[in-house]
């Protein structure tokens, strides 16, 4: 169903690639928009209970294009350093591919947005207040994960295969 990555050797595992989802603290989600163009957004984002979770408004280009077209991905960036000596750029980053759904109940919404703030906010207390205060207009969306595929550029993968002498 998905492609196989063609640089198959800079291919990094799952669990490096899960520790991206983890650490990572923004990503570009993409999804199917308006008249088939394809509609890419920065969001922050929390990678917990295996999904993803983002929020925003109730409504808008994200929402429409969802509700239209649950198929969505999502980038993240953990490494993207220019060389310029080398004229490259040393990456590394992961891909996933889902399906988005609205969250509907105010126990799955409130979950999500509670998950996704303690992990910009530290202070219990503080996420509890923030969440009261924009709960009118609160929106999280959840993405089950269909497919992740982390990547690196191929200088990081040949520093890793090195042997010290």
């Amino acid at each position: 169903m998905f492609r196989k990555m063609r640089r198959f050797r800079q291919q990094l595992s799952q669990e490096e690639s899960i520790q991206i989802l983890e650490q990572g603290k923004t990503a570009v989600l993409g999804v199917i928009g308006d008249e088939g163009y394809p509609y890419t957004v920065p969001v922050n984002y929390v990678y917990a209970d295996g999904k993803i979770y983002i929020h925003g408004a109730r409504s808008g280009h994200k929402q429409d294009a969802i509700a239209a077209c649950d198929k969505v991905s999502l980038c993240v960036i953990e490494k993207d350093d220019i060389v310029a000596q080398e004229l490259t750029t040393y990456f590394r980053s992961v891909i996933i591919f889902g399906r988005a759904r609205k969250l509907q109940t105010e126990e799955e919404i409130h979950h999500a947005a509670e998950v996704l703030s303690l992990k910009y906010c530290d202070d219990p207390e503080a996420v509890e207040k923030e969440i009261a205060k924009e709960w009118n207009a609160l929106s999280c969306i959840e993405i089950t994960i269909e497919q992740v595929t982390g990547k690196e550029a191929i200088e990081l993968t040949r520093m890793r295969t090195v042997k010290p002498e």
